[in-house]
């Protein structure tokens, strides 16, 4: 039998937390249990982690703060749970690092769900499975995608850094160019999760993206948008 999965749950809010430790147990999780980013940050070095369950609303560090420190040393999942239901406040918590989002309150199967979604494809891509997922360097229209930092070469040397977000959301425009993608592919495959309330999240990664690669916001040539049906990436070599 493979070894359970090692959960960190970080909220301030014992209550919930013991719910939440109690509830993932009977699927065979180890739970693990901080009420704060010092307290994150000792449960990390004591125990093999495997994915952390962060609520945004936390006393001392700023949980979007503790989501770019994890990410910086680590490809640890992090899906992060918050009252606030702006979908601003989710891209926000998306570009910081995190590989998921969860509104409060939620069902308790939902979130074992996610967690079992996110843990699949974090193992997925640690796996390497095609030739393009070890590709350190992607080429396309004269830019230049260095996978191992994240960032963009433009076509005139402009080195272009790249969120989290928007560096899944190139990606997957990547393995499939020239394909029509609906918001809720993107959403599925680029971030890992399915369409919810807040649909319109997708739209401002998008429109960040395409800032990033200069497209024309007016009349976008690179990443176009089919009306009623989502976005093609309108790359001609990849």
């Amino acid at each position: 039998m493979p070894n359970p999965a090692h959960i960190l749950i970080v909220d301030d809010d014992e209550g919930i937390t013991s719910l939440m430790a109690d509830y993932l147990s009977r699927f065979g999780f180890v739970t693990h249990i901080a009420g704060d980013g010092v307290a994150m940050r000792k449960q990390l070095a004591a125990h093999p982690i495997d994915l952390v369950v962060l609520d945004l609303m936390l006393p001392g560090d700023d949980s979007l703060t503790l989501v770019r420190e994890v990410r910086e040393r680590s490809l640890l999942p992090v899906i992060m749970l918050t009252a606030r239901s702006n979908p601003y406040d989710r891209v926000l918590g998306l570009e910081s690092g995190a590989d998921d989002y969860m509104s409060k309150p939620f069902e308790p199967r939902e979130l074992v769900a996610r967690i079992q979604s996110v843990l699949r494809r974090a193992t997925h891509q640690n796996e390497g499975a095609s030739q393009y997922s070890r590709s350190d360097v992607i080429h396309f229209d004269g830019w230049t995608l260095h996978r191992d930092d994240r960032c963009l070469t433009s076509p005139t040397g402009l080195v272009v850094a790249l969120s989290n977000a928007e560096y899944r959301l190139l990606t997957t425009f990547l393995q499939t160019p020239r394909r029509l993608f609906s918001r809720d592919q993107l959403m599925e495959q680029a971030l890992g999760r399915s369409m919810e309330v807040f649909e319109r999240s997708i739209d401002l990664l998008v429109s960040r993206l395409r800032q990033k690669l200069a497209d024309d916001s007016g009349e976008p040539q690179m990443i176009r948008t089919v009306r009623g049906a989502g976005y093609i990436f309108n790359v001609q070599s990849v």
